[in-house]
């Protein structure tokens, strides 16, 4: 039954009814009509963020671990202008999210009024779609239609830009049916493409199942599908930075991650196997390398709802365009009724050389008694928290590696990391976002402490919401990935990667109101950690690091997959004579 109301009760009333329970924003001047109706209700809760950046990667971390879209409220302007940047992080890693920004009346837009900005100019390039609504009539159904967007083919951020003067004029609300379906949103497969993968699923003698987070972000049944399929064919499976989770750290299967700061065995896999199936992966340049020799002898299948990604980077032999966990299960129903046939005595082979891959034990560090390693305190944080309802964020940088390489994920959606855009200053308030979705579950930021401090006021939205967010800092004083290029590339010429004046961090966490530790020797780790755990409430944990140690093995740059670097075994000039070899380098 349609009914008349002002718009900015309309946009509650279609946040209410797209199953909403959580909006994160800033308020401002331009969007105060939809403030005072958020007052005078209380199905939504409203988390009162310090900054717009924040919001949208408070936005993100709720999206990713719900797997429901994150909604944001921003004012005009610079509210509209410092969501940029979490908009385009969105975008990079396929994340859902609405982000509802205020507008000038629209009788003033194009005026340079206060705080007006062509939003929707601004954010064409970072959102999958955006409206400017002019018409309290249409605001309803545009706001259903921007879930159906968000949320349908491959996700990612919608923007709605508001004039105040629509929310203050009445108009006729639609409910959800008001937004027709889009038909593009849900692509059919091929059959016979379906079929021919079958067919090389029978004889392949090196496969590689290469998994991305387009099986996470098509559901728990693709999760549930993959491992069925990998777990029956015996096929090893490796996955990107975004589909840690999809097949579990400790399946029978599991070879690791892949790319610039993959293991070894996964990298070698790739660049040896004869069949490679990408599943909702889209070969970015942090896993392919050199693309001229990425995985040369494979015969190449590549599953992606997003038929842009499809030959956009590597050419393929047997592209599907279709939702990952429903070319799954037709792939399964079809090889189950040939018998589930694979080529065993190839596969035994195959998993023989990725052991003895294995075996050269590419995680391998210098442990110390007097000094914290890196490493060692991500092995200590994993140990103490396995087995946890436990969910991690990550801020950008060595840190984020670490975390990749030395804690494991047995489900999807326990992983929220900032993967395309690299958007220091992700992981605080996306940990945040995880808690509010999650308020009795372990939810740890592993932080360098330069990307920590990007976003470090959301600290404050932690203590007055009450989310016990973790924060895990390891504490290098340094632009440590920035450094370990300068390092190895630069001459040791530390331009600007040192951090000379940063806070004391406990004492920053008594002034946030929360609790804080600083821990230096590795006899008192555990302890500290420990305590982090078990405090009720927001904490940070300040971890002294070795400053300089670096984050391998890797792959340089320009290089092939074959072409590893391990850090004790190579001298930091012979490292960076390989990345110079070729005579150009992509950070």
């Amino acid at each position: 039954m349609s009914q008349v109301m002002t718009g900015a009760r309309m946009v509650v009333e279609a946040l209410r009814d797209q199953g909403v329970d959580t909006v994160f924003g800033y308020p401002g001047g331009a969007v105060l009509p939809i403030y005072d109706e958020i007052f005078q209700q209380n199905d939504i809760r409203h988390i009162l963020v310090r900054h717009e950046q924040g919001a949208v990667h408070m936005a993100e971390g709720y999206a990713r671990s719900t797997g429901k879209p994150g909604v944001v409220l921003v004012t005009s302007g610079p509210g509209a202008t410092n969501a940029v940047t979490g908009l385009t992080d969105a975008l990079m890693d396929s994340i859902p999210v609405v982000v509802l920004s205020g507008q000038v009346p629209t009788f003033m837009i194009g005026t340079d009024g206060f705080q007006e900005a062509d939003t929707v100019g601004i954010t064409r390039p970072c959102t999958k779609h955006n409206w400017l609504v002019k018409d309290t009539d249409k605001l309803a159904a545009t706001i259903h239609r921007a879930f159906q967007v968000a949320t349908g083919g491959r996700p990612g951020p919608v923007l709605i830009d508001i004039p105040k003067d629509v929310q203050f004029a009445t108009g006729t609300y639609q409910g959800p049916q008001a937004a027709a379906p889009d038909p593009r949103v849900r692509p059919v497969p091929d059959p016979a493409m379906i079929e021919r993968l079958v067919d090389l699923i029978a004889r392949a003698e090196r496969p590689v199942l290469y998994t991305g987070g387009g099986v996470i972000n098509s559901g728990p049944e693709a999760s549930r599908l993959l491992r069925a399929f990998a777990d029956a064919s015996g096929f090893p499976v490796t996955s990107t930075l975004m589909g840690l989770g999809a097949y579990p750290a400790s399946g029978k299967n599991w070879i690791g991650m892949l790319g610039m700061h993959g293991l070894y065995e996964a990298n070698m896999a790739m660049h040896g196997c004869d069949l490679m199936i990408a599943l909702g992966a889209r070969f970015d340049d942090r896993i392919t390398g050199r693309v001229a020799d990425f995985s040369p002898g494979s015969v190449k299948a590549h599953v992606d709802i997003d038929r842009s990604s499809v030959n956009k980077v590597i050419r393929v032999d047997v592209p599907i365009i279709g939702d990952v966990g429903e070319v799954l299960a037709e792939v399964l129903r079809l090889w189950t009724e040939r018998g589930r046939p694979v080529n065993r005595e190839g596969l035994a082979a195959w998993w023989q050389q990725i052991e003895g891959w294995r075996a050269k034990d590419c995680l391998s560090f210098r442990n110390s008694t007097t000094i914290i390693k890196p490493q060692h305190a991500l092995q200590r944080l994993e140990a103490l928290t396995r087995g946890m309802d436990r969910y991690v964020t990550t801020e950008v940088g060595q840190h984020q590696m670490w975390a990749a390489q030395f804690l494991g994920f047995d489900e999807p959606n326990r992983w929220m990391t900032s993967g395309g855009l690299g958007t220091m200053g992700y992981g605080l308030p996306a940990s945040v976002g995880v808690q509010v979705a999650h308020p009795e579950s372990l939810v740890i930021n592993v932080a360098g402490d330069a990307s920590w401090l990007m976003n470090m006021q959301e600290m404050g939205t932690a203590v007055q919401f009450r989310a016990p967010v973790k924060q895990f800092i390891l504490n290098n004083e340094r632009l440590g990935m920035v450094r370990q290029w300068q390092q190895l590339l630069h001459g040791e010429r530390y331009s600007q990667s040192w951090s000379e004046s940063l806070p004391d961090f406990v004492k920053l966490a008594e002034a946030f109101g929360c609790a804080g530790r600083q821990v230096k020797d590795p006899a008192d780790l555990d302890d500290a950690i420990r305590e982090m755990i078990e405090y009720d409430g927001p904490f940070i944990l300040d971890v002294l690091v070795e400053r300089h140690e670096n984050c391998f093995p890797m792959i340089p740059s320009g290089k092939p997959h074959n072409e590893m670097l391990f850090g004790d075994s190579e001298a930091a000039e012979d490292i960076g004579t390989a990345i110079k070899s070729d005579g150009a380098v992509l950070v």
